[in-house]
């Protein structure tokens, strides 16, 4: 389903939450703790904008239905009710050209997804690098480190993408220095990882935004929030899966404080990467 037809059954459902009520779209708003014009553009029928997670999560909670429902997934009001308090752990298939988080990035195209990477974003990620973290623990994981990396660069480049990331600038100052994990990287690789980093977030900005924090400040343990429908904390090799509006909610407001407190904003990370001193 393209966005201009979910952003079509999202405006049909929420005229019928709206209807049944016999409110106003004002009066809506007010008992969703929604923005009143936000919701008028919704509902215009010449608009193609589709709501933020944190606007699902609202409507969704607040009448009792579920998100599928919202964007045309299913017919069944209640029908992710049911399972949207469990916690799942899913592994990473070994090999596979095709990753469960390739799946994910594609069922939330035309949302923003928000991610705290391990190490370093894994699109912006040389092949050298990837090998040097992973090769040495598992050949198949180094594999599927690789696609995750051609998968998500690919992904990004798409027109309806949007994606942001954060990071701790000691993570990349240590990069530079070839201190901490970096330290049996040659100095060329490394080199070479920040010329790339560089590259691609100049050619991806701005639908591709990376914040920096200072992390002795602050700390975020990785997650990615794939819009509306899940959230993923990466555990290692698998993810602790969450599909509650809840969990997905408070993930999301995390990653929004973590955004509040950085010290570096996306249009200027590449000229502070330039700065860096490659030891």
């Amino acid at each position: 389903m393209d966005k201009r037809k979910v952003a079509e059954v999202f405006r049909e459902r929420l005229s019928m939450l709206i209807d049944r009520r016999h409110e106003t779209v004002s009066a809506f708003a007010r008992r969703c703790n929604l923005d009143r014009s936000a919701l008028s553009q919704f509902l215009d029928r010449d608009a193609v904008r589709l709501p933020r997670a944190e606007t699902l999560t609202a409507i969704a909670t607040r009448e009792s239905v579920s998100i599928d429902w919202l964007l045309g997934i299913t017919q069944d009001e209640a029908s992710f009710g049911e399972v949207a308090s469990q916690l799942n752990i899913e592994t990473g298939e070994h090999g596979s050209g095709d990753s469960l988080l390739a799946e994910w990035h594609r069922e939330a195209a035309g949302y923003k997804i928000r991610y705290v990477p391990t190490y370093l974003p894994d699109l912006l990620v040389t092949q050298a690098v990837t090998d040097y973290l992973f090769l040495d623990r598992d050949i198949e994981y180094a594999g599927v480190r690789r696609d995750q990396a051609r998968q998500q660069l690919d992904y990004s480049r798409l027109p309806e993408t949007e994606m942001e990331a954060i990071l701790p600038i000691q993570r990349l100052q240590n990069l530079a220095e070839g201190a901490d994990i970096w330290g049996g990287l040659q100095r060329g690789v490394r080199q070479a990882q920040i010329e790339h980093m560089i590259q691609l977030i100049e050619e991806l900005y701005p639908t591709f935004r990376l914040f920096l924090y200072d992390g002795l400040k602050h700390f975020c343990a990785p997650f990615t929030v794939f819009g509306p429908k899940r959230a993923a904390v990466y555990l290692g090799e698998s993810y602790l899966v969450v599909n509650s509006v809840e969990h997905i909610r408070e993930l999301s407001h995390r990653f929004d404080s973590m955004i509040r407190v950085s010290d570096i904003g996306p249009d200027r990370v590449a000229d502070w990467l330039r700065g860096l001193k490659v030891g």
